[in-house]
């Protein structure tokens, strides 16, 4: 009997040191959140869980300001493009039944599509954003005219989803919404069913998903949040859109509770086939899977860990949902007030779990500047931002993006000349970074300035050559740019060969074949990378750079990884 009480006694302390633990964890997690709230970063809802058991379910700020309704777990929000990885599972179904082959063609499932695009463009290429058929959502006006039309499907294929092949099937990565619509036209042919029933019996039901559905009508949504833009420091109301132009791509609402039982049926075969699961997980081109991306994202210098993860963001609305499966720690993030740092804060919150060192974030800098100039203009907002920065002020955010999220949105509100100064400021404060002369050449582009356009996409291109945006937006001016190819001598490519390791568990393995250079990440297909400078080289499939390091003896002993704004150095390790 006393031997059975200490076995109870010593349960009870291991259950409340666990308790302890994760109300600590939920404390940490809640104090981050509520200053990301305080700054006007966040406003949404947000859940966290380890091994599916809840550390933290909460909402923050308002579903409706105009009547300060509070967001609660159980809002609903649009989910944007978090709607793909379920239309890939439907996809990927059908694949299981035999009904699609994912090197099926567009024209085996929808024979009336234009044959010479169609003949071309499989299933695969689709699903991993490698079809080449250029994106609706990336046509002129769409967002601020079209999209709010009601389109009937096959009007809507047609005028919208068949357009010229920007590039060869299979050869680049170009996020592309067509594809996912396309997916989800092509599930309802073989199927002879609405694709909302689709998910609704396929998904929702078996995973216990009571609060979430396709938008495929206008019917009353209870519990649904409202959609705000920042403009400056105030909002406005959403913009009307008619769902199901989205279908397949981002035409559906959940709430956090409910991802989470997504993310919980993951684990099981109850949806998909382990079979089906890995190759949904498998990173292709610029780590793109079917619906999924799925990288390694650093926690501390010496530790990452694995991210299979999805954003979305559908006018008002931004969401993530992180699955770091190795650790079976799942983040949900929805936010209704415009673009909000989630993926930053999903980062924060890993670190928090996995017990490591996290950041507050910082005042936006952009919304100081905004007060400014709606009082006193861009002039004096130049001048300030200048002056602030240089006492060294650390209580504000002086990134980059800061400044190009605050030009886009006088942009977007057609202002340019105030996006212009905000851009212009931009370069002057980060004249390393090309994205900068990038978005101040669109600014210039809406005035009508194409040949100042041209100039600085150009000049956003000698900084780095993989600037794929640069390139399609000068096709559209009217220049067939090519980089200037860089020879770098036989005798000394050999020199790169070897092993880098980044973090424990990451490692890059670059190679050489003839003339050629590739390069492999841990876990990721191999790619070529291409000189910039005789130490520099870039990708084409994917925004990111390698920078090779010589130590005194002329050896390359190190390189540097520069991808989503951060730079990840490594060690030659053979």
């Amino acid at each position: 009997m006393k031997k059975l009480f200490t076995i109870l006694f010593t349960l009870i302390i291991l259950s409340s040191t666990v308790n302890i633990y994760s109300q600590n964890k939920a404390e940490k997690i809640d104090g981050l959140l509520n200053q990301y709230f305080e700054y006007r970063l966040f406003n949404g809802t947000a859940l966290v869980a380890v091994d599916g058991d809840v550390i933290i379910s909460k909402g923050y700020g308002f579903a409706n300001l105009e009547w300060d309704i509070p967001n609660t777990p159980d809002t609903k929000f649009r989910i944007g493009s978090i709607s793909k990885q379920f239309t890939a599972t439907i996809i990927m179904q059908l694949v299981e039944e035999g009904k699609i082959k994912l090197d099926g063609k567009i024209t085996d499932y929808l024979p009336d599509y234009r044959k010479e695009t169609g003949d071309k463009v499989t299933i695969h290429h689709l699903l991993t954003h490698s079809s080449g058929i250029a994106s609706y959502t990336s046509l002129p006006n769409v967002w601020s005219d079209s999209l709010r039309n009601h389109y009937d499907q096959e009007y809507f294929i047609e005028n919208f989803h068949s357009g010229d092949l920007e590039f060869d099937p299979g050869t680049e990565f170009s996020y592309n919404n067509t594809g996912y619509y396309l997916l989800a036209i092509i599930a309802e042919k073989v199927t002879g069913k609405d694709f909302g029933k689709l998910l609704k019996e396929r998904i929702f039901d078996p995973a216990g998903m009571e609060n979430t559905g396709s938008e495929d009508d206008e019917f009353v949504i209870e519990k649904k949040a409202f959609g705000y833009l920042k403009a400056g420091n105030r909002y406005t109301n959403d913009s009307y859109m008619y769902m199901p132009n989205a279908m397949g791509a981002g035409h559906m609402y959940s709430t956090v509770e409910d991802l989470l039982k997504w993310d919980q049926s993951l684990y099981t075969d109850k949806i998909l086939s382990e079979e089906s699961k890995e190759k949904m997980f498998t990173p292709f081109l610029s780590d793109y899977g079917y619906g999924w991306g799925i990288s390694l994202r650093s926690l501390t210098e010496s530790d990452s860990v694995k991210f299979i993860s999805h954003s979305g963001g559908i006018y008002a609305f931004n969401t993530y949902f992180a699955r770091l499966v190795d650790k079976k720690q799942t983040i949900i993030l929805f936010n209704n007030t415009g673009d909000a740092p989630l993926g930053q804060m999903a980062l924060e919150i890993a670190k928090i779990l996995n017990g490591y060192d996290f950041k507050y974030p910082k005042k936006p800098m952009a919304d100081f500047l905004a007060g400014i100039i709606e009082e006193e203009g861009i002039d004096e907002a130049v001048n300030t931002y200048k002056k602030i920065k240089s006492e060294e002020n650390d209580e504000y955010d002086f990134s980059e993006a800061q400044l190009n999220t605050l030009g886009y949105n006088y942009l977007r509100e057609d202002k340019v000349d105030i996006a212009l100064g905000i851009f212009k400021l931009n370069m002057e404060v980060y004249p390393d970074a090309f994205n900068t002369y990038d978005s101040y050449a669109e600014a210039l582009m809406v005035k009508g300035d194409n040949e100042g356009a041209i100039k600085y996409y150009k000049k956003s291109l000698e900084m780095n050559p993989g600037n794929t945006n640069g390139i399609t937006m000068l096709k559209k001016l009217g220049v067939d740019y090519k980089a200037e190819e860089v020879k770098i001598d036989n005798s000394k490519l050999k020199r790169y060969e070897g092993k880098y390791q980044l973090f424990p568990n990451f490692v890059i393995t670059v190679r050489i074949d003839g003339e050629r250079v590739f390069a492999q990440a841990t876990g990721q297909s191999e790619f070529e990378i291409y000189p910039q400078t005789e130490t520099k080289f870039y990708y084409k499939v994917v925004n990111a750079q390698i920078e090779f390091i010589v130590n005194e003896s002329g050896e390359f002993n190190k390189m540097i990884l520069y991808q989503n704004n951060q730079e990840m150095p490594g060690e030659r390790i053979n």
